[in-house]
This record gives C-alpha cells, sequence and structure tokens, in this order.
C-alpha cells in the first residue's frame, strides 16, 4: 500500500514537491477556500502551526474550488489573500480537485485511507482535514467544522 510519501504536488508557486521531504513530520492535509464560511479556520491553522511546527507538525493546505465555487482566485490570488488576511505561513500547494474523476491522487489515497461517515470517501465540503502520523499512516480524518483548536489534543498524539 502506497504511503502519503509516495505522492509529488505542485505548489502554490507552481514548483513539484515530493512529499517525502516531509518524513518524520506529523501532518494536517486541509482542503481550504478563501470564500468559504470556514475560511476563518485559516488563522487556528496558523495558530496550530506556530504552536506545534516545532515539535514536528506541518500543515498542508490545498485550495479546492468544487464547493460552491468558494476559490475561483488564482494561485497568486490564493497566496495573497492567505497572507494578507490571515499571516499564512505553513505550505500551501496548487488548487486540486478532492472528489471525482480529476481528483487529485493524493487526495484519492487519503480518502480511501480514511473514508468519512459510513464508510463514504467522498469529501463533504472545504477544511475537511486529515491527521497523518510521523510514518505516513493516515491516522484521523476531522469533518469541515472541527476548530483548528480542537485536534490539539489528537496531533500531540502523534508528535
Amino acid at each position: 500500500m502506497p504511503s502519503v510519501y509516495d505522492f509529488t504536488v505542485r505548489n502554490i508557486r507552481g514548483q513539484d514537491v515530493k512529499l517525502d521531504a516531509y518524513k518524520g513530520k506529523a501532518l494536517l492535509i486541509v482542503n481550504t477556500a478563501s470564500e468559504c464560511g470556514f475560511t476563518p479556520q485559516y488563522k487556528g491553522l496558523e495558530a496550530l502551526y506556530k504552536k506545534l511546527s516545532g515539535k514536528g507538525l506541518e500543515i498542508l493546505g490545498f485550495p479546492c474550488n468544487q464547493f460552491g465555487s468558494q476559490e475561483p482566485g488564482s494561485e497568486k490570488e490564493i497566496a495573497s489573500f492567505c497572507e494578507v488576511n490571515y499571516g499564512v505561513t505553513f505550505p500551501l500547494f496548487a488548487k486540486v480537485d478532492v472528489n471525482g474523476a480529476g481528483a487529485a491522487p493524493l487526495y484519492q489515497y487519503l480518502k480511501s485511507a480514511k473514508p468519512g461517515l459510513l464508510g463514504s470517501e467522498a469529501i463533504k465540503w472545504n477544511f475537511t482535514k486529515f491527521l497523518v502520523d510521523r510514518k505516513g499512516n493516515v491516522v484521523e480524518r476531522f469533518a469541515p467544522n472541527a476548530e483548528p483548536a480542537s485536534l490539539e489534543k489528537d496531533i500531540e498524539k502523534v508528535l
């Protein structure tokens, strides 16, 4: 079975990033959007990142426009929005699809490794979060309405 480290993704500046660069770190992988009711979670995600990155946490944000077209901007616009409005310093990646035939391979893997309620693999909305342990295992899936601060205890367990 593959692991998170087997994937290469494109960052928000258009460069390929091999996720094996994050080996040995805990990851919180989040599909994001700039015009969503959950967009203020960027602030909480950044707070978690500042607090726990020194202990080995990386937060990876993947903008997605599949839910209510709430991420219509270009990568450059998204990066600027996140920095200016929420002071985001955690890594952001190029826009991806998380559902359907065109879903990014990383998201196909995450969904199959940790299905949601009742075994459904589909991502329901923006800000669905996947927690990956230091060995690359997907250990938890959190709903969009799970506030970042509420994840801290679960994250600490894998740090």
